[in-house]
């Protein structure tokens, strides 16, 4: 199992790394090489600006990779300054943020997401901002449930009647325990941000058209699809699916690795 995570990061660190030195080359037009099907020297195929979309959908993924490692991390310490909240806080605290919570959740996740992006202006900012605020309400849940756990374990009592205050607790002695779960969720929550950022960039809410993202490169292709240009929104898809793909095998492989209950598997 290690292998196959070694080989995911791998082949996600390649895409991100080529994303960004074939950025400008993802601009290029060339009105001469317009809509050429997938070939020895174009893999993808061109699109009907003569750009090679093999190199726009490795720009694109990389550039969805890089908001998914943004969203999730700032996403991940939302949820964790929940949970430490609902330790330091006591049961007000806890009932207050469990209730927020659950109003977040009960808003449809992706109207949620695209009234964020709409307001902020749409573009990076708008998407990264919808992300962060709307990903990270499962993760604070699992680590509030591990946090009330905590509170009753005996070491946490002696530093109750040590005089430590709640913060201190929650920092130094639950902050260890906590991390392996928030580890794992923050690299479960990067397909979930891939996708979003995705799903709203195809529906107009997201980047500007301007950018080769996935959402851009898809929404423009199902112009193109009727008239038999299918390169164009097949192989960016399946290399979208491909990545997040490889996501749930790392975020799944470091769960077992971290979980003393799956240690033997």
């Amino acid at each position: 199992m290690t292998a196959l995570m070694a080989l995911a990061v791998l082949v996600i660190g390649a895409v991100l790394v080529a994303g960004v030195c074939l950025k400008e080359q993802a601009l290029t037009t060339d009105f001469t090489r317009k809509n050429i099907a997938p070939c020895i020297q174009y893999p993808f195929g061109t699109d009907w600006m003569g750009r090679d979309m093999f190199v726009r959908t490795l720009t694109g993924l990389s550039l969805s990779i890089r908001i998914g490692l943004i969203t999730s991390a700032f996403s991940s310490l939302i949820a964790v300054g929940m949970g430490l909240a609902c330790a330091a806080g006591g049961k007000w605290a806890d009932s207050l943020i469990s209730g927020f919570i659950d109003l977040v959740m009960g808003i449809p996740h992706i109207l949620l997401l695209i009234l964020i992006s709409f307001a902020l202006g749409k573009g990076l900012k708008g998407v990264a901002t919808g992300i962060i605020l709307t990903h990270w309400t499962s993760l604070a849940r699992l680590i509030r449930g591990e946090v009330l756990q905590l509170k009753e374990s005996h070491f946490i009592k002696i530093a109750e009647k040590m005089g430590m205050s709640p913060w201190q607790i929650g920092v130094k002695h639950m902050m260890p325990h906590l991390l392996p779960q928030v580890l794992v969720g923050m690299v479960l929550m990067f397909p979930h941000a891939i996708l979003h950022e995705a799903s709203i960039t195809f529906l107009g809410f997201g980047l500007s058209p301007e950018q080769p993202a996935i959402g851009v490169i898809l929404s423009e292709s199902m112009k193109y699809l009727t008239m038999g240009k299918w390169w164009l929104a097949l192989f960016p898809g399946i290399l979208l699916v491909l990545v997040v793909m490889l996501f749930h095998v790392i975020g799944d492989t470091l769960n077992s690795l971290l979980d003393p209950s799956r240690a033997h598997e």
